[in-house]
C-alpha cells in the first residue's frame, strides 16, 4: 500500500514510480527525474479580469529578499492593500490591525517562517525558494512542497465527503480537463490559515478552485485560482501562479521546527509545553 505523509515520503515516491501508468490525456504534472517546480513568485497575480486577490499596499511597495539584492535596497515586510473592494468590513478591520503592528516594526506572521501548514489557497504561494514536487497515481495527486514539508492530497474523481471536517488543507477532490489541466475542489479549510501572505482571512464557507494547466510547451505552470467566500468577501474573486519546470537535487527531509518567536502577537495552535522534565 503506498502511504503519503511527513514520514512517507520517500516511500510515497517508490510507490508512485511503480504504480500503474496513467493515461495518455492525463498531464504529466510530476516531470521526470531530478525536476521539480518553482514559483515564480510568492504572490498572487491579477487575473485577466475581474476581481483580484489582496496586494500590497502602493504607498508601501512589498520587496523581497532575492529583489532586494538585486536593487541593491532594504527589503521590506508586507503592508496589505485595504483599498480593495473584495474585502468584508470584519476582515478589513482585522488586516488594519496587522498593518498596524507591522508599521509599529514588528514582524509580521507567515505561514512558512512561522512552520505553519499554509492552508487552501495559499499553498501556491507558500515559499519562494523551496521547491514543489507532484505524485500522480490514477487515484490520487499527491503535492509536495521540500519547505516542512508541506503535503497535499488531491483525491480524483470522486465526490466530496457528505460532512467534511475542517483541517489545514480541507478536503480536495479534482479531475482532469483536455489532456493539459487539474481542475482541483477544495472546502472545509480551517480558519486558522490565511488565504494569501497578506493575513488576509476567511470563514469555514471558503470554497476554493483550482486550475493547474501546463503550458509553453509543459515548461510552465498557470494556476488559475478561483475564490469563494461570502463570509469574508463580498465578491468571488480569483488570482494566478505560476510555477517554472526546471532542474532540481533529490527531495530532500527539511524539517521546520515549530518553536520560532512570536514577533507578531499570533499564534494559530499553542504549543504544549512540559510543566516538568522527562528524565
Amino acid at each position: 500500500m503506498c502511504r503519503y505523509g511527513l514520514a512517507a515520503i520517500a516511500i510515497g515516491l517508490v510507490c508512485a514510480a511503480s504504480a500503474p501508468a496513467l493515461a495518455a490525456d492525463v498531464p504529466d504534472l510530476a516531470g521526470g527525474n531530478s525536476t521539480a517546480w518553482f514559483v515564480f513568485n510568492d504572490e498572487f497575480q491579477p487575473p485577466p479580469s475581474g476581481p483580484g486577490p489582496v496586494t500590497f499596499d502602493k504607498r508601501f511597495p512589498y520587496v523581497d529578499n532575492a529583489a532586494a539584492r538585486r536593487a541593491g535596497v532594504q527589503p521590506t515586510y508586507r503592508i496589505a492593500d485595504l483599498s480593495n473592494p473584495i474585502l468584508q468590513p470584519w476582515a478589513k478591520e482585522q488586516m488594519r490591525k496587522a498593518n498596524d503592528e507591522v508599521h509599529a516594526g514588528k514582524v509580521p506572521f507567515r505561514a512558512r517562517e512561522r512552520c505553519y501548514p499554509a492552508g487552501v489557497p495559499s499553498f501556491v504561494v507558500y515559499t519562494l525558494a523551496e521547491p514543489f514536487y507532484f505524485i500522480q497515481t490514477n487515484k490520487q495527486v499527491t503535492i509536495i512542497n521540500q519547505g516542512g514539508p508541506e503535503v497535499r492530497r488531491i483525491y480524483l474523481d470522486v465526490p466530496h465527503s457528505a460532512k467534511v471536517t475542517q483541517s489545514w488543507y480541507g478536503e480536495s477532490v479534482g479531475h482532469y480537463e483536455g489532456g493539459d489541466t487539474l481542475v482541483v475542489d477544495t472546502i472545509g479549510i480551517s480558519t486558522k490559515s490565511f488565504v494569501d501572505n497578506y493575513r488576509t482571512p476567511h470563514t469555514d464557507a471558503l470554497h476554493v478552485v483550482e486550475r493547474f494547466k501546463l503550458i509553453e510547451g509543459g515548461n510552465v505552470m498557470e494556476i488559475l485560482v478561483s475564490v469563494d467566500d461570502p463570509g469574508a468577501f463580498t465578491t468571488p474573486w480569483s488570482a494566478i501562479q505560476r510555477f517554472r519546470h526546471r532542474q532540481a537535487g533529490p527531495l530532500l527531509e527539511h524539517i521546520c521546527a515549530e518553536n520560532n518567536p512570536n514577533y507578531f502577537n499570533y499564534d494559530p495552535v499553542s504549543k504544549p509545553v512540559a510543566e516538568k522534565p522527562d528524565f
